[in-house]
């Protein structure tokens, strides 16, 4: 058989994230796979006629970014919203919801989403902005939301005596009547009324995002919600022809979550397409720091007396996950206190008590704080971290309330990306979008970057190196995808990125000038800069 290729990229800087062969300079791709990997003339006995050949001008191209904390279809349908994430006062708030209300007349609702702490406080603020439409919008984590008075008299929760189910609170003044402030369960009483965008919108909406996603050199995603509705979405758009984006869709257990309704888990474990597929679940330990909801070891620094108890009781969460286990699926859980970090790996430990130690690879999502007691047990467990770097406040001077609330005794121990790394585990990093930009730029950034909270604190910056290897090669890893994607290595599916720079040649505080020239995914061509 004579040996060519459909796709040569020469005089590249590659780094393919394989320990074994950790630099080349050319590739070529026969159909969606790599072929060759290595220098600029052995790739170019693999050119004929209807080769592309691609000049890489020395710039780096790397696999495919994976990342590895998403949520894709939620993230795109909040895109038909108000887009608040730029917002920095109350003045930009009414500036976009009033845009958005003009431009969307025909609408019932005005909503929101990205907002950040400290800006709307009340319903009467967002009344001020628009009255005579029920407005929601939803802050920038996701876990936090604020609705005018119109919204609330619709959810019947204005009034008091009516509580939120779980751990949901409905902020209440001095009166019992609702400040507007709806934290975690307490959201849905309000945000279920909104109409959901007819089937055709949320398809062009995922379409159009996806677009987007691919633009940033980002080819893989580990989407943190999801039933069997939502990845037959990814699965029709991909019987289409239409996915450019690898979707791993875990099924999402609540604690309302029954053994018997477990069973839609294992028929979405049975769905193992080219971009689409499962085989995991999802819990939430805890919510976050920003809304007193964080499952901590010790209390809050700004508000001791806020102690939440956590989703799931120690005993539940051993319960259903030794379930999971036994049916052989992958287990996520959301964790941003270091309490919720410690129920967590107590309970993966009952579980191998319970059901026999095997390459389980489950993981803990966010581990925004963690005591140093829980580090090594990770390794010793074989559960893998997955982290978000521009979670972090970048600086104390942004005066966000996350530090405020963790106090100056957790600092040393926020987001300790190097202590969790230098304990031997391997780290797969991403950016929960739509709480955090998905551009891995901003990632990268933020990891590279940070700046210390305070000087006596140690630095927890990585290196390009270790942060594109925890994207791409560690990443696949965390979704047991190691031996097919993550590193450009021959035989390996081709989803690469070509950049308009030599990363490498770059000062860290200038990674973000560098912009994907081309993103490839199965081989083609999913985005030309």
């Amino acid at each position: 058989m004579t040996k060519h290729a459909d796709l040569i990229i020469t005089n590249a800087s590659i780094f393919t994230s394989d320990a074994s062969n950790p630099r080349a300079e050319a590739v070529a791709v026969k159909g969606n796979r790599i072929v060759y990997v290595g220098t600029n003339e052995g790739a170019l006995e693999f050119k004929d006629t209807a080769t592309r050949v691609l000049d890489g001008q020395g710039h780096t191209l790397t696999p495919g970014f994976i990342d590895s904390h998403f949520h894709l279809l939620w993230g795109s349908i909040s895109m038909g919203g108000a887009q608040l994430y730029d917002a920095k006062d109350l003045e930009d708030v009414k500036r976009i919801l009033q845009t958005f209300e003009m431009e969307n007349k025909t609408s019932e609702w005005v909503d929101g989403r990205g907002v950040r702490y400290n800006i709307i406080t009340t319903r009467q603020e967002l009344d001020a902005i628009v009255a005579d439409k029920p407005v929601y919008i939803n802050a920038y984590d996701g876990h936090t939301s604020w609705a005018n008075t119109k919204a609330l008299e619709l959810a019947g929760i204005l009034q008091p005596g009516v509580d939120a189910p779980g751990v949901g609170v409905i902020v209440r003044d001095e009166n019992g009547l609702a400040t507007g402030e709806l934290r975690e369960t307490a959201m849905g009483l309000v945000s279920d009324l909104i109409p959901e965008p007819s089937e055709a919108r949320k398809r062009e909406l995922l379409k159009m995002t996806i677009q987007k996603i691919n633009a940033t050199g980002v080819t893989s995603v580990h989407n943190m919600n999801g039933e069997m509705e939502e990845m037959m979405t990814y699965a029709a758009l991909e019987d289409a022809g239409e996915l450019t984006l690898r979707v791993y869709v875990p099924y999402h257990i609540k604690p309302e979550t029954t053994e018997d309704m477990l069973g839609e888990a294992a028929e979405m474990a049975k769905i193992q397409g080219e971009f689409a597929r499962g085989g995991a679940a999802k819990f939430f330990m805890d919510g976050v720091w920003e809304s007193y909801t964080a499952l901590n070891i010790e209390p809050y620094a700004d508000n001791p007396e806020a102690k939440p108890d956590g989703i799931f009781s120690p005993e539940h969460f051993t319960r259903m996950a030794a379930l999971c286990d036994k049916m052989g699926l992958q287990i996520f859980v959301h964790c941003c206190g270091d309490g919720a970090v410690r129920r967590t790996l107590d309970g993966y430990e009952a579980v191998q008590k319970l059901n026999g130690k095997r390459d389980s690879r489950h993981r803990i999502e966010h581990i925004e704080v963690v005591h140093p007691d829980d580090i090594p047990r990770f390794k010793q467990l074989g559960v893998l971290p997955s982290m978000q770097t521009s979670h972090a406040p970048f600086s104390i001077a942004e005066g966000d309330v996350w530090p405020t609330r963790v106090g100056k005794q957790r600092w040393h121990l926020s987001f300790a990306w190097r202590d969790v790394l230098n304990a031997g585990n391997q780290i797969a990093y991403g950016s929960d979008w739509p709480v955090a930009p998905y551009d891995p730029m901003i990632n990268l950034h933020v990891g590279l970057n940070r700046e210390k909270w305070d000087e006596s604190n140690p630095s927890q910056n990585l290196t390009l190196a270790e942060l594109i290897t925890g994207y791409t090669r560690d990443a696949a890893y965390a979704e047991f995808k190691e031996n097919e994607k993550g590193q450009i290595k021959e035989g390996y599916l081709a989803d690469m990125v070509l950049f308009t720079h030599d990363l490498f040649a770059l000062k860290p505080e200038e990674i973000r000038t560098a912009k994907p020239a081309m993103t490839f995914v199965d081989g083609k061509v999913v985005f030309e800069a």
